[in-house]
């Protein structure tokens, strides 16, 4: 019995019309209920609406070629009876522009129609999956009418659902095969939509993980759509054509057909299984228990998974809050636990003895050098921090802004303290945990310091040196004030300074920099060393000269205005304080005192010997001189050889001395001791 193809014309001509309403209703609810997902899914139904389009012409002009048969049965049978529309079958066959048509569409129009729609699907796929389509919608972040929206999808997908099993039952009759793609694009509407409404009524309640999921699959679901028909396609060209067999057009998706025609797969199956045993093995009684109990199976897994929903499992340093309906009801310490099956009841279990790390002032992973230098990068992000830098009023700083750049990783270290706080308070509680820590390291870095001259009237030391442990422990303070003034459920055990450094780029000239500081340091220190040296040695202490000195100056004020009074008074105060001060001081007043005696005896010990001197001249003038003169020759000729040579003064022998030094003695000048003899 051949079936009209009108029918299945009038069918796709409604499916039609209800794919474009369905897309039309679906991006207009999500744009208003600003529901990301239910805005993705609308260009979903768009492609089932192309499918939609291309199976009304083939339709249609099946329903021309089969009226033209008509007419043509009718010619063929006026001809028989010898009308005036007698004719051969090759002028018949010329009328048949109708089924010309069919066979011209089916060849060329609708594979060509299938690229165009896997054009589509994988250009919407993949603009949907970036992200570029949305730059001019509204923003997704905060959807409005959950309940509502949930609801009006869950009735488009009922509506989806009916006409698609429809489309596909009549889909069985070999005339009407083409309906079966159709089926599928509406089985695939109604399947989304459904999941769509159940995600939005969870987010309803704060579960807005299916939404997420949803983001990434409906985009994925038509990008891969596109592929497969781009593979059916070409592999139809290499199919070999069969007459009397339907050709599957591209757009009749293989994947899709696996929800719209289980039990396909499973007639699949068992065929390969037998290919591949070389025996009946689908005829066994084992395969078709298992064929006839798979669903119900399946049916009771899912039934025993979700029973387990009835029960919660807290482990050690745990606490969990039972919500039902999305209201906190009771608190769980760490055991076994019953409770109403999801959606009624859900758990949320938090570890409370754990210690948790937030590391701040970085993203990524750390590189692969293992010394941590300046000069080094040392994770794949860093952020820069703003601190204050020590300026003077010497005319170089003159319009220098007083700030720089560093980079720190700082570890947070915290535990839950009230679990409930954390979970209720905030949205989420991690980020805004994250954001505070930021945002007190941000405030703080501002009013630090990247170095100082260490002077002990600067009690603000540099991070980049001592500095740090006390900014660590000022920090941890002002995050728990923070936390605490948020109301977050959160204890801060520990924060650490570990790797707090100028930017790579330019560490080199924060090495000059610091370099110039700690030389000006290292000077001054010295100073003040010598300074301190110089001091001591001079009074024994430092406190003991600057007392002399203020006393000398005092004294010295006390002369300029003259209070003889006064003066007196703190001139004994000076002497007594130089007789009791040690050091230089004491030993240079020691050798001045020990000088003055010894130039005043030595004074008066020549004057005396000077007295006794005249004395002696007085009494024998002639006597003194010659005294005088031969203790002075004595003195002077004390290291000089001297000749003696008594003569007469009549005497005239001429007497040679030889005054050069001999190197060895003659046998005259050896004493042999004949001159006793």
């Amino acid at each position: 019995m051949n079936l009209s193809p009108h029918k299945a014309k009038t069918v796709s001509v409604v499916a039609f019309v209800l794919s474009l309403f369905f897309f039309i209703f679906t991006l207009i609810l999500g744009l208003f209920s600003r529901t990301l997902g239910m805005y993705l899914l609308s260009w979903q139904i768009l492609s089932g609406v192309l499918v939609w389009g291309i199976l009304i012409a083939q339709f249609y002009q099946r329903t021309l070629a089969e009226q033209e048969k008509l007419d043509m049965g009718q010619l063929s049978k006026a001809a028989d009876e010898g009308t005036i529309f007698s004719g051969t079958g090759d002028r018949m066959a010329m009328m048949a522009v109708a089924q010309k048509r069919l066979k011209f569409l089916e060849k060329w129009v609708v594979p060509v129609s299938a690229i165009l729609v896997a054009t589509y699907q994988i250009v919407m796929g993949l603009l949907l999956f970036n992200g570029k389509v949305l730059n001019e919608t509204p923003a997704w972040s905060d959807p409005k009418h959950l309940l509502l929206s949930a609801v009006l999808m869950a009735a488009v997908s009922f509506i989806a659902f009916l006409f698609s099993r429809y489309a596909t039952g009549m889909s069985a009759e070999k005339e009407w095969k083409p309906l079966r793609a159709g089926g599928s694009y509406l089985l695939a509407t109604a399947l989304l939509g459904f999941a769509l409404a159940i995600s939005l009524a969870l987010a309803q309640f704060k579960h807005s993980q299916g939404l997420t999921v949803l983001n990434y699959i409906i985009p994925l679901l038509l990008t891969v759509l596109g592929i497969e028909v781009v593979l059916n396609a070409v592999l139809d060209i290499y199919r070999p054509r069969v007459a009397g067999q339907y050709s599957r057009a591209a757009f009749d998706s293989r994947i899709l057909g696996l929800f719209n025609e289980p039990g396909g797969i499973l007639h699949t199956v068992s065929h390969t299984i037998d290919y591949q045993f070389g025996f009946q093995v689908s005829q066994t009684w084992f395969y078709k228990l298992l064929e006839k109990a798979i669903f119900p199976l399946i049916l009771f897994a899912l039934a025993i998974l979700y029973l387990m929903s009835s029960f919660v499992v807290i482990g050690p340093g745990q606490a969990g809050v039972v919500e039902r309906f999305g209201i906190p009801v009771r608190d769980l310490s760490p055991g076994l636990y019953p409770k109403y099956p999801w959606p009624i009841e859900t758990v949320y279990v938090h570890p409370v003895k754990q210690i948790q790390k937030i590391m701040i002032g970085y993203a990524g992973k750390q590189t692969d050098e293992k010394a941590f230098l300046w000069g080094v990068k040392h994770y794949e992000e860093e952020y820069n921090l703003l601190v204050a830098v020590q300026t003077d009023s010497s005319g170089d700083d003159i319009g220098a802004v007083p700030v720089s750049i560093v980079q720190a990783s700082v570890p947070v270290l915290y535990r839950i303290s009230d679990v409930r706080k954390y979970i209720y308070n905030h949205k989420d509680s991690h980020q805004l945990l994250e954001a505070i820590c930021y945002r007190e390291l941000t405030r703080y870095a501002v009013s630090a310091k990247i170095e100082t001259d260490q002077s002990e009237s600067d009690s603000q030391q540099s991070l980049l040196g001592a500095g740090r442990m006390e900014a660590a422990s000022e920090l941890q303070r002002r995050i728990q004030d923070a936390v605490n003034e948020a109301d977050l459920g959160v204890e801060i055990v520990l924060l650490g300074l570990q790797g707090v450094h100028p930017p790579p780029e330019v560490a080199k000239e924060y090495e000059e920099v610091i370099a110039a500081v700690q030389e000006k340091q290292a000077t001054v220190l010295n100073a003040q060393a010598e300074k301190i040296r110089i001091l001591t040695e001079l009074g024994g202490s430092v406190a003991e000269v600057d007392a002399l000195y203020d006393l000398a100056l005092a004294f010295e004020r006390s002369k300029e205005q003259g209070d003889e009074q006064r003066t007196e008074h703190l001139r004994n105060e000076l002497q007594v304080a130089f007789g009791s001060v040690e050091g230089n001081v004491f030993r240079i007043l020691r050798q001045a005192e020990s000088y003055a005696f010894e130039q005043v005896n030595f004074a008066r010990g020549e004057g005396l010997r000077f007295d006794g001197q005249l004395q002696a001249y007085h009494a024998s003038p002639e006597i003194y001189k010659k005294l005088q003169r031969l203790m002075t020759l004595e003195e002077t000729l004390e290291d000089v050889r001297k000749y003696v040579v008594v003569a007469d003064n009549e005497d005239a022998l001429v007497y040679i001395v030889d005054l050069q030094e001999k190197l060895s003695q003659s046998l005259y000048d050896m004493d042999l001791g004949l001159e006793e003899n």
